[in-house]
């Protein structure tokens, strides 16, 4: 009987601005701090950042193969890189991945993929950043996938990926406009299917006045690498997605995770990023093949 294989993610911190990374095309050459390896069958995966009080605050899917369903911790840093606490956040019935924090008019929100749910749901804290409560009255009309929001041109984008079938999560980006975060939203269509880099994977920043997208190439296994796609139009109203550079895994990490990389956030003058390993044995894969049976 051949071994199943398994995902094991180790996300990092990269000392630069995300601008400067993309400007670069390169992770390699700034300095890069290892969030903790967690165990042989869990996992912490898709880090957004967010500063408070000198405090950096990483918000990451935390997944053990003997669950069904991730749910959302947070790793505060100190100023110097030192981790000062590690706690679970959000938990609900369903799995939550890809906790994209952000702050507007004076309010903390996360918008997690939550897709096995049906819907997608925005979240305020109530208590950054350990009390989340669901915004009831942000109304999206789409269960998306990776859903990661814009404010740009005095109106809301966002770019998301339909829970279709396995093609369709790995390949499709739609893009939403409201002009309120609240909604209602507007599905402007289909703008690119492409296994090699349309998922979004990261955050949306402003490059030499173009909107820069990080995207997952999920060629050959699912997040192998990151592409930057370049969005302009969105002042008219009329989209335009043109892919552009890869991303590699950085140098310093290659060696222990060579398998993948799926995430690239901002957050401030660092940026965060996560790796991957496939590993391969019995004990992973009968945890995994249970979880699979169970529904995840």
């Amino acid at each position: 009987m051949p071994f199943l294989r398994t995902d094991h993610w180790r996300c990092a911190i990269v000392h630069a601005p995300l601008t400067e990374v993309v400007e670069a095309a390169s992770l390699n050459g700034f300095p890069v701090t290892t969030l903790p390896d967690i165990g042989d069958h869990r996992f912490l995966a898709d880090p957004f950042g967010f500063w408070r009080e000198g405090r950096l605050h990483v918000f990451v899917e935390a997944f053990d193969y003997r669950s069904p369903t991730g749910m959302i911790d947070v790793l505060i840093y100190d100023g110097t890189g030192r981790m000062l606490a590690r706690e679970t956040v959000l938990r609900e019935p369903w799995h939550l991945s890809y906790p994209f924090v952000f702050e507007h008019e004076g309010e903390v929100y996360m918008l997690p993929e939550a897709s096995g749910s049906g819907r997608l749901s925005l979240y305020r804290a109530k208590a950054f950043p350990r009390e989340w409560e669901r915004v009831e009255a942000f109304e999206f009309p789409e269960a998306a996938i990776d859903a990661t929001p814009l404010h740009h041109a005095g109106r809301w984008w966002m770019f998301w990926t339909p829970a279709g079938d396995k093609d369709e999560r790995q390949s499709q980006l739609h893009i939403s406009v409201a002009d309120t975060l609240m909604g209602p939203w507007k599905n402007l269509g289909l703008f690119l299917n492409d296994r090699a880099g349309a998922r979004p994977g990261g955050t949306p920043v402003v490059v030499d006045g173009k909107i820069v997208l990080p995207t997952q190439d999920c060629r050959g296994t699912y997040g192998r690498g990151i592409r930057l796609l370049e969005i302009e139009g969105l002042e008219r109203g009329l989209p335009k997605v043109t892919p552009g550079l890869e991303i590699s895994i950085p140098a310093v990490l290659r060696r222990r995770y060579p398998d993948g990389m799926h995430t690239l956030s901002a957050a401030g003058q660092v940026t965060l990023i996560d790796v991957k390993k496939i590993g391969i044995g019995p004990k992973r894969d009968m945890l995994n093949l249970k979880r699979r049976i169970l529904g995840a």
